[in-house]
C-alpha cells in the first residue's frame, strides 16, 4: 500500500510539468489489439460498478486503484479482486506516475470530478467520469475545453443513455411519431434518503482508522468528520459536495430529451421550491427552462419543466393526459403535435393517448455497452456517445437549474457564449466556487 500526501509545491510542480510537456508526452497511441491500462479513482459503491463493468472488456487491464477508504467495501475489496494493481489513497500520487496507465475512471463525489479529471486529461489520459460531470457550471465548460485540447477519449457515466429504453425513445421522437414537440415535463419524485440534516452538525466523530478524511474533503472547505452524514453516500445532501436531486438524476432523465430534440444551452431558467440554506440542498423544486427551438420542436422556443421532491410526481391531467394514467416516479413526458411520449426512468417508452396509437408498434433499439464502448474507443475502435463535448452541455443545463434553485423566483438570462448570467450577480457568483488552498485546479485559458 502506498501512502503519500504531496506538498502543495510538489503537486503544482507535477501539474505544471504536465502542461509544459503536453499531453502527448505522457500518452501512447493504442492499437485495436492492445490492452488499455486502466486506473480507477473511487472504487466503492458506484465506483465498484464502473470499475468492474469497464474491466469486463478482455482488452482492459486494471493497473491502479485509488480510494480514500482502505476498508473492505472500498479499496480493500478492489485490491482483493485486482491483485496486480497498485493501490493509492491519494489520486495526486497516482497521477505522479503517468507512464503507468492509459486511461482513468473517476467515480468520486461530485466535488472531486473535475479536480481529478482535468489534470488527468492534461497528462493525455482518456477519462470516464461519473455524472453529473462536474460540481459547477464553470468546471463543466473546462472539462469540454480540456478534452478537446488534449485530444482524449471521454465518456460521462450517465450509462442509461446506452440502455435499450432510452435509445428506443430517441428513435420514436426522431421518427416524428408524436410530431414536433411542443413542451417537455421531467421529474424525479423519489425519496431523498441522503438528506439527513437541516444544517451542519455541531458535534464530531473520530475519523475511522482506514479513512483519509483530508483527501476525501479534497477541494472543498475543511470540516470535521461526522459518521453517516458524508462518507460514503450521504454527501449528496450537502452543497459543498453535490448538486442535490436535480444534479443526481438530471443527467440521466434529461439525457434522452436532449439527445432526441438536439437541445443546446437554455436561454432562461427560473426555479421555485423549498429554499435551501448554504449547507444542505432543497427538499423539493420546480425548475422552468426555455431552450432555443430545433428541427424537432414545434416552436422557436421550447419550455422544459423539471419537478422533484418526494411524492412530487406531476398530476397527469396537468400534463394533458387522462387522470387515469399512472405516471412513474421518475421520467419525462414529451408533448407533441400528434400525441405524447412518456419515457419512464429506465423502462420502455409509452405513447398517449393509447387509442391513437393502438395499432402502432414501437420498434426497439438494442442497447450498447456504455463502459466497454468507452474502453474500445480509447483503443481506436468506435466512438463514445456521452463524450465531454456533449456531456458538458447537458451538465451545464442541469447545474444552471441548481443555480436557479439557490436564487428562487428570479428568471435568469443565460449567455452561453460568455458563460454568464447577464441579469443576476448573485446567480453569476454561483457558476464557480472557492477552492481550498493548495487544491486549486489548473484551468484552460
Amino acid at each position: 500500500m502506498l501512502h503519500h500526501t504531496p506538498t502543495r509545491r510538489r503537486f503544482l510542480q507535477q501539474v505544471g510539468a504536465a502542461s509544459v510537456l503536453t499531453a502527448a508526452s505522457w500518452s501512447r497511441v493504442l492499437g485495436a489489439n492492445e490492452n488499455l491500462r486502466l486506473a480507477s479513482v473511487g472504487v466503492g459503491g458506484k465506483g465498484w460498478d464502473d470499475l468492474t463493468r469497464i474491466s469486463a472488456s478482455p482488452k482492459v487491464t486494471v493497473v491502479a486503484l485509488c480510494d480514500i477508504d482502505e476498508s473492505e467495501p472500498f479499496l480493500g475489496k478492489a485490491a482483493t479482486k485486482f491483485k496486480s494493481a497498485k493501490t493509492f489513497t491519494d489520486w495526486r500520487k497516482l497521477l505522479d506516475q503517468p507512464k503507468e496507465f492509459d486511461a482513468i475512471s473517476v467515480s468520486t463525489p461530485d466535488h472531486m470530478h473535475a479536480p481529478v479529471s482535468l489534470p488527468a486529461m492534461a497528462l493525455g489520459k482518456h477519462v470516464f467520469c461519473q455524472k453529473p460531470l462536474t460540481h459547477t457550471v464553470y468546471e463543466a465548460r473546462q472539462m469540454r475545453l480540456a478534452a478537446k485540447k488534449n485530444n482524449v477519449v471521454t465518456q460521462m457515466g450517465n450509462q442509461i443513455q446506452s440502455h435499450e429504453a432510452y435509445r428506443t425513445a430517441v428513435k420514436v421522437v426522431r421518427d416524428g411519431t408524436i410530431g414536433k414537440v411542443k413542451e417537455v415535463h421531467s421529474w424525479q419524485a423519489g425519496k431523498m434518503g441522503w438528506l439527513l440534516a437541516d444544517d451542519r452538525p455541531k458535534d464530531t466523530d473520530p475519523v475511522p482508522e482506514k479513512v483519509h478524511w483530508n483527501d476525501w474533503i479534497g477541494v472543498a472547505p475543511e470540516r470535521p468528520y461526522k459518521a453517516k452524514l458524508y462518507h460514503s453516500f450521504n454527501w449528496r445532501g450537502w452543497q459543498d459536495f453535490s448538486n442535490g436531486q436535480l444534479g443526481d438524476f438530471g443527467c440521466h432523465i434529461l439525457d434522452p430529451v436532449f439527445t432526441a430534440l438536439n437541445l443546446t444551452s437554455p436561454t432562461t431558467i427560473r426555479a421555485e421550491g423549498s429554499v435551501p440554506n448554504k449547507e444542505v440542498w432543497y427538499k423539493w423544486s420546480v425548475v422552468s427552462y426555455e431552450f432555443p427551438g430545433t428541427e424537432f420542436t414545434a416552436d422557436k422556443t421550447l419550455k422544459l419543466t423539471w419537478y422533484d421532491g418526494e411524492g412530487k410526481t406531476p398530476a397527469p391531467e396537468k400534463l394533458g393526459l387522462a387522470a387515469s394514467v399512472k405516471l412513474p416516479g421518475s421520467g419525462s413526458l414529451l408533448v407533441g403535435e400528434k400525441g405524447s411520449l412518456l419515457i419512464p426512468h429506465v423502462a420502455m417508452p409509452r405513447l398517449y393517448p393509447e387509442e391513437s396509437f393502438a395499432e402502432f408498434k414501437i420498434e426497439k433499439v438494442p442497447a450498447v455497452d456504455h463502459y466497454t464502448g468507452w474502453a474500445d474507443a480509447c483503443r481506436g475502435v468506435g466512438k463514445t456517445t456521452s463524450n465531454f463535448d456533449y456531456a458538458s452541455g447537458l451538465t451545464e443545463a442541469v447545474l444552471l437549474g441548481t443555480v436557479a434553485i439557490r436564487v428562487p423566483g428570479e428568471t435568469l438570462k443565460w449567455d452561453a457564449a460568455a458563460l454568464k448570467v447577464t441579469n443576476s450577480p448573485a446567480a453569476n457568483s454561483l457558476l464557480t466556487k472557492p477552492y481550498r488552498k493548495g487544491w486549486e485546479p489548473t484551468w484552460i485559458g
